[in-house]
């Protein structure tokens, strides 16, 4: 059975070396266009900090528009003061998470 699918193998294997590797009427690409990017790419948020006597916020804005500010209280957990629709009503966060948890099972180990 081996010698078989040996045989079959290496007789298409031939097959493929016996064909011209490239046909003799292929004309060359043109060059392809130049990129243009249509807008700036994004910057890098500009964070402003101010240290309080009891506290310390960070004001992000990105284009001058403030989307977020994380306070850091002196004795405590940060949070976060987030703008999600644009619309400058800030909700507080305790963190960046989103809270979706995809769910992640173990399904075999090595």
């Amino acid at each position: 059975m081996r010698l078989l699918t040996f045989i079959l193998l290496g007789s298409l294997s031939s097959a493929a070396f016996a064909q011209d590797p490239v046909p003799p009427n292929l004309e060359p690409l043109a060059p392809p266009p130049a990129f243009e990017p249509d807008e700036a790419p994004p910057e890098e948020p500009q964070v402003t900090i101010t240290k309080e006597t009891e506290q310390t916020v960070e004001e992000y804005r990105i284009n001058g528009r403030l989307y977020m500010i994380k306070v850091t209280p002196k004795h405590g957990v940060p949070y976060y003061l987030v703008d999600d629709r644009g619309d400058g009503k800030f909700v507080r966060q305790e963190g960046l998470d989103s809270g979706l948890r995809v769910p992640r099972w173990i399904i075999h180990t090595f």
